[in-house]
């Protein structure tokens, strides 16, 4: 069993491409809402799939980490953990328009109508690479809030597989008045959903879901409420998941930990 330290990446995974990816949280009329975003069909990786929003770390990540003018973080993450939960602050921005940040001097995070005025303003220029997100941070005097991510979840790739990514899941609670929305390219549609909803949806033929996305909801789907979510992720320690393929007379299976805390141990490969 391998439990992370919250938000740093596996050791001696150096093949490995690090990514991190944000499950954002509100309370519905109906309860525990996530938002979710559907990847495009015609590209590499997941298509078609209805997944959180979330991305590689970048090298501009890690410059950033080392500019604590930026970003208010917990204490004691170093240069890599802090890169993580960069990514998926601006990895967030660029796909759904949410922005986890504070105007400097405020311990408030960026009000809708700022956020959206931010949007028009850098969303395309920053997920194009034009233009650094620290430039965004610096020209509208921005903070980002990485002290509001709480670790959820790291997966690795099975080693057998060509692309592997060593991915941390972090949930956050968004401001309700920030409702987000896809970018139109990548990803193609994007929605507030309970987890239940999406796992009957995925049931039925509806959503595409892959494999950790699929246990994920299901881990979240125990917790009633945004605060229950939080409190859950910050009383449980992540426990690593690099699931590995084992046959089972024809049966070919996933195994995952047991001590990860989902829905079982031994799943068919094409759940």
């Amino acid at each position: 069993m391998m439990v992370s330290e919250p938000g740093q990446p596996a050791a001696n995974s150096k093949a490995l491409r690090y990514a991190a990816t944000m499950m954002l949280l509100r309370d519905g009329a109906g309860g525990l809402e996530v938002f979710m975003v559907e990847r495009h069909r015609q590209i590499e990786f997941s298509s078609g799939a209805l997944v959180f929003p979330g991305g590689s770390v970048d090298a501009a990540d890690h410059e950033l980490a080392s500019q604590n003018q930026f970003f208010h973080a917990p204490a004691g993450l170093d240069a890599d953990a802090l890169s993580l939960r960069i990514a998926a602050v601006r990895e967030t921005f660029e796909e759904s328009g949410h922005l986890l940040a504070r105007v400097r001097g405020s311990d408030a995070i960026v009000s809708a109508d700022r956020t959206r005025a931010i949007e028009e303003r850098h969303r395309i220029a920053v997920a194009e690479g034009s233009e650094p997100f620290a430039d965004l941070l610096a020209s509208e005097g921005l903070v980002l809030a990485l002290d509001l991510l709480v670790p959820f979840a790291h997966w690795i790739t099975p080693v057998k597989l060509p692309k592997r990514f060593d991915t941390h899941f972090f949930v956050a609670a968004v401001p309700r008045d920030q409702v987000g929305s896809h970018d139109g390219k990548e990803l193609v549609d994007s929605l507030w959903v309970s987890p239940s909803a999406a796992i009957e949806g995925s049931d039925a033929g509806r959503f595409k879901i892959v494999f950790p996305t699929m246990r994920n909801l299901i881990k979240l789907n125990r917790y009633g409420s945004v605060g229950a979510a939080l409190s859950g992720a910050r009383e449980t320690p992540v426990v690593t998941v690099m699931p590995e393929f084992v046959q089972n007379g024809d049966r070919r299976q996933l195994r995952i930990p047991a001590a990860a805390g989902y829905d079982g141990e031994v799943f068919d490969f094409d759940t």
